[in-house]
């Protein structure tokens, strides 16, 4: 393999039309961009993506948020509503290998753009859908956002400590999870391609995703009746495994639940006899006694600071780790092995720092080659080289506001 098909990336030979916004869409249309495709992503061409207003703050009035989900792609400015619009969308996914799309169920097809009609232009086709609650069922028409998918799917029950109300996880997960489906979906897809030539639609509900990652929850309740409640730091039965008071204020997580483990930790804290202690001495008695046990380690750890804990429990071989924050992240040397942060050039940011393309892949990794574009930054570029408009009929479509 050359040089400069490594550096295009695996996907290069693919033109992917996202029309999704927000996180769920997009998110999948970054992933299959990281690793070369050509993401063209149609936006509306007044507002753009909401993902380009969204964020805590607005440095330099702009989302540190969009660099990162539309990174890798180009911006058409399109106007799905009006009848041209829906006529160049047609004709960009007329050459197309992937169609995304997270409108509500109904929407695509509302603008002439069903899956049936895209299909019998492009037998090839593969269309991504993502919806909270995916195009079939009762609830197809109802709004689903990633938090609805993550109360559905079970998450939100279970997030939190046991005496609050459930607690979202800090990101936005579902959006996040239901992303990821959709892109194996794309990727099985394209393989089943290879041997019939035909593609398919990809169905990918955000509670479905999410219930996807929810472990043995439903399995448990079958068999047991056991309703899994909200632990907080810990997981119940697997004792210790927490996070532990230091002596500066911070705190440090610790897996020390396995029997030899534990054994090394307990030489660690200078008590080697708990390891033989009856209330600790194997997995079932440590779960059954976690409290107590918790509140040995913890004012063990409580007498030292973090990074006394850290050096000492790395050389026993216990697992330990500090509670990563983005300047943490920036400073570690296992990120800086790796690359897992990158700086890109942004037009008005100057250098920007983002996380890398993942997984890593020995032959074709995936990498940041631009951060999100300025909206309709690359309309004229794309009309004009897929769908044959010429400088008079952009300059019309300006006009009239479709592009």
């Amino acid at each position: 393999m050359s040089d400069t098909e490594t550096a295009r990336g695996p996907l290069a030979d693919l033109v992917i039309i996202e029309m999704g916004t927000l996180i769920a869409g997009p998110f999948c249309g970054q992933i299959l961009g990281d690793f070369g495709a050509e993401v063209i992503k149609i936006e509306d061409p007044k507002t753009g993506d909401p993902m380009r207003q969204w964020g805590r703050s607005l440095p330099k009035g702009l989302s540190p948020w969009w660099p990162v989900i539309g990174r890798n792609k180009k911006s058409v400015g399109l106007d799905l509503r009006t009848p041209e619009g829906q006529e160049i969308a047609r004709a960009l996914i007329a050459q197309a290998d992937v169609v995304i799309e997270n409108f509500r169920p109904g929407a695509m097809e509302k603008w002439g753009l069903s899956y049936e009609a895209l299909s019998k232009i492009n037998p090839r086709l593969i269309m991504a859908r993502v919806s909270g609650f995916g195009q079939t069922g009762p609830y197809s028409q109802r709004a689903g956002y990633g938090l609805i998918g993550e109360a559905m799917g079970g998450l939100r029950y279970v997030t939190g400590e046991p005496d609050r109300p459930p607690a979202r996880a800090g990101i936005s997960i579902g959006d996040s999870l239901a992303a990821m489906h959709a892109a194996m979906g794309v990727l099985m897809a394209l393989h089943h391609r290879e041997r019939t030539g035909l593609g398919q639609v990809i169905d990918a509900a955000l509670y479905e995703s999410v219930l996807a990652v929810m472990e043995n929850l439903v399995t448990e309740y079958d068999l047991t009746g056991y309703v899994r409640e909200r632990s907080g730091s810990i997981l119940p039965g697997i004792a210790p495994s927490n996070a532990y008071p230091c002596a500066n204020g911070e705190m440090i997580l610790i897996g020390g639940n396995g029997d030899t483990v534990f054994a090394r930790l307990a030489e660690a804290m200078g008590r080697p006899e708990l390891a033989a202690d009856p209330r600790f001495r194997d997995h079932a008695s440590r779960g059954q006694n976690q409290a107590e046990l918790d509140g040995i380690v913890a004012g063990w750890t409580g007498e030292r600071t973090l990074d006394e804990l850290l050096t000492l429990l790395e050389a026993k071989g216990v697992p330990a780790s500090r509670v990563y924050r983005a300047p943490d992240m920036l400073e570690d040397p296992q990120y800086a092995a790796r690359e897992a942060i990158v700086e890109t050039d942004h037009p008005v940011f100057g250098r920007v720092k983002m996380q890398n393309a993942f997984p890593k892949m020995s032959a074709t990794p995936g990498r940041v080659r631009w951060p999100g574009p300025a909206l309709g930054q690359h309309t004229d570029e794309v009309l004009a080289a897929r769908a044959g408009c010429s400088d008079g009929r952009l300059a019309a479509l300006r006009a009239k506001g479709v592009i």
